[in-house]
Parts: structure tokens; C-alpha cells; sequence
């Protein structure tokens, strides 16, 4: 079973433009980010989704320099991009990885993905966000290539296609979904916010890189963020007030405005 993990990284956030290239610890946020993957220790191959727009051509020459490949596809339908990338890797399983999660452990990836492995005959489609218990920014989604495909023909609204899975997580009646906890009864995920949208977020992330990240040890793991976290609080006040915000509570709060879903949501088309 070939497994493809894809990272989505665009130059043109619109909260923070060129977030995936500002500096951690004297790297670009996306080097240091795919550096946390590649020591995750489950076989799969990396690569980076990024879109056609010329804006997106110095993600292009990053991955160039660190020798991780990468496509370029839709600017827009994530769906279509991750379908595209996986049929250019010879796929089975594509794992959905956004490039806001430079603070992503690799332990955690590795939980996901043996997860899904010991029990793929079983799911459906594989996750950590159903619900969310690990701090934010810790974000995995596994889909078989078949469904991937699916849904790709499937999917009609834009949200859909935006967001690339919701059409499989917000059909439980339809796909049997599979949700990875800490499994210690912990939810940091509305209280520990590890993504970057904003640039609080930045300086959060860029601390904890300068207090963590070293030339002999430059991944760090989650419990050594957590323990810095308990021992220096006003880390914590960097982002504060984007705590408890995320791209899939968003979702949620999207699938509540237009139209039925599956769970007798509505939804919204994105703006």
C-alpha cells in the first residue's frame, strides 16, 4: 500500500500572505515543517501541492533545493489538487497534511497512519479531527485513493472542493469514518493553538522554534512544546486571541449556513 502524504502550500493566505516561507529558526516555515514530517518513522512519500499561479513559483524552487517533489494544480479546488498529486505518485492512500502545521509532531502522524494501517478494513477515511483533541496545527486525514477519486466526481459544492474532505466527514451515514484521540482523556484543542494564520500565530510559532530548535536537534516533540509552554506562560499570550479558532470549527460553522447536509447542517459557499 503506497502511501503519499501531501502538503498544500499556496504564497497567497489572505490573512498572511507568504506565510509558508517566513523564517523559523533561520529556514523557510515549509522547510522546517516538511523537516518534522520526514522524521516521522512510517513508510510514505512526501510531496507539496502547490497551484499553477506564478505567485506559487518560489514553493516551487523551495522544494526544488530540498529535493521534495512537487505538483502544481488547481489555485483553488483542493480536491482536484490532492486527486492530481496522487495519481501522479501511484497512490493507494493520500494523507491530507496543510502547510499551517509547522508545529506538527511526527509521533502524531505516525499514531494516524498505524491507525489506519491495523485497521483499514474497517474505514472508510481516517482522521484526528472527528472530533479534535490534539492541540491545533496537529492535523491528519487519510483517505484511500478510491474515495479520493469519488468524491472528486461526486463533490459539487465549492466548500467541498475547497476543503478537500468535508464531503467524506460529512457523510457518516454513507463512509465509515475513523477518529484518532490522545486516547488519555486530554483535549488541548480548543485551548492550544499550533497553527499559523495570523501574525500572532508567527510569533508563537517563531518563539517556540528559537527556544526548541537546535543545529544537533532541529525536530522537537510535542511534550517538549507543552513543557516549554508550562514553563514560560506568556508564550502563550501570543496568540491567545485566536485560540479556540480553526479551519475546521470554520468548516462547521460554514456547513451551518446554506443548504442541508448530511447532518442537517447548512451550508455556505466560501468567499
Amino acid at each position: 500500500m503506497k502511501t503519499l502524504v501531501v502538503v498544500q502550500a499556496r504564497m497567497g493566505s489572505t490573512r498572511l500572505p507568504g506565510k509558508v516561507l517566513l523564517p523559523l529558526a533561520g529556514r523557510p516555515l515549509l522547510e522546517r515543517m516538511l523537516q518534522r514530517l520526514l522524521a516521522a518513522r512510517f513508510p510514505f512519500q512526501v510531496c507539496v501541492a502547490t497551484s499553477t499561479a506564478a505567485e506559487d513559483e518560489p514553493i516551487r524552487q523551495l522544494c526544488r533545493r530540498i529535493a521534495v517533489p512537487v505538483v502544481s494544480g488547481h489555485p483553488t479546488d483542493l480536491l482536484e489538487r490532492h486527486v492530481a498529486a496522487g495519481r501522479a505518485f501511484g497512490a493507494d492512500v493520500v494523507v491530507k497534511i496543510p502547510s499551517d502545521c509547522p508545529l506538527i509532531d511526527p509521533a502524531v502522524v505516525d499514531r494516524v497512519l498505524d491507525y489506519y494501517q491495523a485497521r483499514s478494513s474497517d474505514f472508510d477515511f481516517v482522521t484526528n479531527l472527528q472530533p479534535p483533541s490534539w492541540p491545533d496545527g496537529n492535523d491528519v486525514e487519510v483517505v484511500p485513493m478510491r474515495l479520493l477519486e469519488q468524491a472528486a466526481v461526486e463533490a459539487t459544492k465549492p466548500f467541498e472542493r475547497e476543503h478537500t474532505t468535508p464531503f467524506i466527514w460529512d457523510q457518516p451515514e454513507r463512509f465509515r469514518i475513523g477518529n484518532v484521540t490522545w486516547g488519555d482523556g486530554r483535549d488541548l484543542a480548543k485551548s492550544h493553538r499550533f497553527t499559523i494564520d495570523y501574525r500572532e500565530d508567527y510569533d508563537f510559532i517563531a518563539r517556540i522554534y528559537d527556544e526548541l530548535c537546535t543545529a544537533a536537534r532541529p525536530v522537537f516533540g510535542l511534550s517538549e512544546i507543552l513543557a516549554l509552554l508550562a514553563q514560560q506562560p506568556d508564550i502563550m499570550r501570543l496568540n491567545a486571541r485566536w485560540v479556540g479558532q480553526s479551519w475546521h470549527l470554520a468548516a462547521l460553522g460554514e456547513l451551518r449556513s446554506v443548504g442541508l447536509g448530511a447532518h442537517g447542517l447548512e451550508w455556505r459557499s466560501p468567499q
